[in-house]
């Protein structure tokens, strides 16, 4: 029995959203959901305990990243990711791809893999289908992600093809490698930038497969987010109802929003972090950049519809104090509202569905959030 199973329990009758169980080896979760980023086994500045407050419930690492530092058979002796970092809780781990064709000035691409420099001191490296297995399988994530080649935005039709075919013979090449089916759930991961019929084509490719969940990548690398939604609405059909759908780098309110309605179960981005890192929370009137000298009186909560451990504790006027002066816990307290008001924005997501309204609360939800203004400020 695979070990990562999609429960659907209902769609939404006024957009179509999906509300789920994402049944995993390390506990059940709701979706749709946001899985905060945890890039070297760690959530920036944030604890296992912390997320867990929050109700996080799987978070995402990376597979490159391990694999330069510790190295993943370190993580391997010290019994998996999950132990290595006291966490108890769902685990996804990225391929590694995204990051050797967006790190990495030199790289050369050939059917047996990418040979890349090493972005922290030059060496050079050799990534391929089997390599990022055996990386995985060494992390002893609950959901792996296959490796593919994530071309850049805008791309031509004919490079697209070409980079889509040998995705899914590298999809392949993956599941042949993985040597813990039983234990991690391998999801392969659907290409063609804007083409619909390389979608498609993509699609097909790995559905024939039959992983047991399906990524949508390839986006959110700089298109603008209607031709985001485009893309959503004629590629989610194309994968099975009855297995999760991924969207892969995406954290916008906006678009974790918009993501839904068009039928994705699981999101992940830096965003909410690393925007903490320089000052900006999201709050439930929009963005709020704390640096800001008209907040230096201020001493309201971040967001006062929050109830965070942030918002109950300190006001703007302290946080801007603590920013400004390069202060670790400004970032803390920011990073923590950010991620808390994420895992929150979800909630509401699934209790809209629930209650057949998802439509309506995007109508208030962008209607408070400026994001129906014109020149209206996003992320």
């Amino acid at each position: 029995m695979t070990p990562i199973r999609y429960e659907l329990i209902k769609t939404c009758k006024q957009t179509g959203a999906r509300l789920g169980i994402l049944h995993t080896p390390h506990g059940s979760f709701e979706t749709p959901m946001f899985m905060p980023v945890g890039t070297l086994a760690t959530v920036k500045t944030l604890s296992p305990e912390e997320l867990k407050e929050m109700g996080a419930g799987v978070i995402l690492s990376n597979t490159y990243h391990l694999w330069l530092r510790p190295g993943h058979e370190i993580v391997k002796e010290a019994g998996g990711l999950h132990k290595f970092m006291n966490w108890d809780r769902g685990i996804l781990t990225d391929s590694g791809g995204f990051q050797v064709f967006s790190l990495s000035e030199f790289r050369r691409i050939e059917e047996e893999g990418v040979y890349f420099r090493n972005h922290l001191n030059g060496d050079k490296l050799f990534l391929s289908p089997e390599k990022a297995m055996e990386i995985q399988n060494a992390l002893g994530s609950d959901i792996m992600m296959a490796f593919d080649e994530c071309p850049p935005y805008p791309a031509t039709y004919e490079y697209m093809k070409q980079s889509v075919e040998r995705t899914s013979r590298w999809a392949e090449r993956c599941l042949k490698a993985h040597k813990r089916p039983n234990e991690q759930g391998l999801f392969g991961i659907v290409q063609g930038g804007e083409f619909e019929d390389l979608r498609k084509q993509s699609a097909q490719d790995l559905v024939s497969l039959d992983f047991p969940g399906y990524a949508v990548g390839g986006l959110s690398v700089g298109e603008p987010k209607e031709v985001m939604n485009r893309v959503l609405e004629f590629t989610t059909p194309l994968l099975p109802e009855n297995k999760p759908r991924y969207l892969m780098g995406v954290g916008s309110p906006d678009s974790l929003i918009d993501g839904a309605i068009r039928g994705i179960d699981m999101f992940d981005c830096v965003l909410p972090t690393r925007i903490g890192r320089n000052g900006t929370v999201m709050t439930s009137e929009g963005r709020v950049v704390i640096k800001n000298a008209k907040y230096a009186r201020d001493f309201s909560p971040l967001d006062p519809n929050c109830d965070c451990y942030t918002c109950r504790n300190y006001t703007r006027a302290y946080i801007r104090h603590l920013i400004k002066c390069d202060e670790t816990f400004g970032i803390r307290l920011t990073s923590y509202h950010n991620v808390y008001f994420l895992i929150k924005l979800m909630e509401q997501v699934r209790q809209a569905i629930r209650e057949d309204r998802l439509g309506d609360f995007r109508e208030e939800f962008f209607e408070r959030y400026g994001f129906n203004k014109p020149n209206a400020k996003n992320f």
